[in-house]
């Protein structure tokens, strides 16, 4: 039997606490009635106080504090919502608590935001993580020796887990399910709690906005000019004219300030307006290609595919409730 160690704190989401109990007791529940031994022994853990308020009108008994757990099998630090800084500074035993676990040869996940947990305590150093869409700037330039992976929704590397964003953590939770109790299991579970298994890109949720959080003033202008004329083919020779820059200098800054080259950047710009345009649902796919500057309907497609997971009429069914033809 696994134990598991599910942290608690004050500024933790509900539902990344809730749903990982749903899974795991409602997996135990299965094997039980199976003829099979509970595969979950779960335990929630605070740092001082065993009885804990979250934001939300909602509480939980803890089993636990953290200095009455000398070992476990596996750490879960659930999402949070507020800032990272906030949220580590205010819960920086827990950080110290992961590290320490860690060493004694515990394994450990995190949900959605929860990657901030074990990033601050070395875990993700020179791994593949994921976490929320939102997440991925500050994660990189924050913890710069991990490899973060935007579009997955699961990475698993020596011990440690991490997730996608929001309740596409929850197929964390299955994939432990499935890991630890066989593949049998993990689709019976998968069918009881309606969670698709092996999804594996959460791309296509991804919303681009943008890094506009620099000082340099020329790049934040070239940036301006490719979001205001996203609807003509652009080269990035045309962008850097505007800035005033050398092509070679220009994408040197605008990597630095935006962390995507300039080529990345027209491209993002244009998928996103892409795909608002495919959620309203009104236009034919073809004249749409065009609307956005792509002169080159195999070249859009692509591209689109590689920054959202799917095809332009997929994601067009997928987010649209009118029904038209490309």
């Amino acid at each position: 039997m696994k134990t598991i160690s599910l942290l608690v704190y004050e500024d933790a989401i509900l539902s990344a606490i809730s749903g990982p109990l749903d899974i795991l007791f409602g997996t135990n529940h299965f094997l039980k009635e199976t003829g099979r031994p509970a595969a979950f022994r779960v335990e929630l853990v605070s740092e001082k106080l065993k009885n804990i308020q979250l934001r939300l009108p909602a509480q939980f008994i803890c089993h636990k504090t953290l200095d009455e757990v000398t070992n476990t099998d596996l750490i879960i630090a659930p999402a949070f919502n507020g800032d990272p800084d906030v949220i580590l500074n205010k819960n920086s035993a827990l950080v110290e608590w992961i590290k320490d676990m860690r060493q004694k040869g515990s394994e450990a996940a995190s949900l959605c935001y929860g990657s901030y947990f074990l990033g601050e305590a070395g875990l993700l150093a020179g791994k593949n993580c994921t976490s929320h869409w939102m997440t991925v700037g500050n994660m990189q330039k924050r913890y710069p020796e991990a490899n973060v992976l935007p579009d997955v929704v699961i990475t698993d590397e020596d011990g440690v887990y991490t997730s996608g964003g929001a309740f596409s953590s929850l197929n964390l939770i299955l994939y432990l399910v499935e890991k630890f109790c066989g593949r049998e299991v993990g689709i019976q579970v998968s069918k009881m709690y309606s969670i698709d298994m092996d999804r594996v890109s959460q791309a296509h949720f991804s919303v681009f906005m943008g890094q506009h959080r620099h000082d340099d003033e020329d790049v934040l202008k070239a940036q301006t000019y490719i979001e205001e004329n996203y609807q003509k083919p652009m080269s990035v020779e045309e962008v850097a004219e505007q800035a005033n820059m050398s092509k070679r200098n220009f994408i040197r800054r605008f990597k630095k300030a935006t962390q995507n080259t300039p080529l990345e950047y027209i491209q993002r710009v244009k998928i996103e307006a892409a795909k608002k345009s495919l959620e309203k649902g009104t236009q034919n796919i073809s004249s749409l290609i065009y609307d956005v500057g792509y002169n080159d309907a195999k070249s859009f497609r692509n591209v689109f595919k590689r920054f959202t997971g799917l095809t332009p009429q997929n994601y067009r069914n997928k987010y649209s409730r009118g029904q038209f033809t490309s």
